[in-house]
């Protein structure tokens, strides 16, 4: 029994001395993050969900718009995202859009100025559902109910 003891007495003082400890070589590679630029007409059509909101609100309170705001004219001139092209139907909705959009501030109008509201989202919804769907939940939040 007592040779077993210094057996295994032995057996752990050389194992533990003989054992290299390799060091782990830590290469920290450099992350590369692909950052999203939105394109111009993205920055645009966030302005332009912005500014609804104001003429939304402005709406709800009573008040009925005067002034269009000229910057959505640029619908027909900014940069698409690099995956997207204008196109006929572009060309076609965003026309729609810009009288319809135009219409709400017209103050001889008999329509009310909720169903003229309405009538310019629901052109935005229209053509996002034939182009860009990703936004449509976001578009349907601007409807007058």
């Amino acid at each position: 029994m007592k040779y077993l003891f210094y057996f295994f007495f032995l057996s752990f003082v050389f194992s533990c001395g003989s054992t290299e400890k390799k060091e782990r070589e830590t290469t920290k590679q450099k992350k590369v993050y692909d950052i999203y630029e939105p394109s111009e007409m993205a920055i645009l059509m966030n302005q332009m969900y912005k500014r609804n909101e104001e003429i939304k609100k402005e709406i709800l309170a009573g008040k009925i718009p005067t002034e269009f705001p000229s910057d959505f004219l640029e619908i027909h001139t900014a940069n698409l995202s690099d995956f997207k092209e204008r196109n006929e139907k572009f060309e076609a909705f965003s026309n729609l859009f810009i009288e319809a959009e135009k219409e709400i501030f017209n103050t001889a109008s008999a329509v009310p100025v909720e169903n003229r509201f309405n009538n310019a989202i629901n052109l935005c919804i229209s053509c996002h559902q034939t182009e860009c769907t990703g936004p449509i939940p976001r578009i349907k939040k601007l409807i007058i109910k």
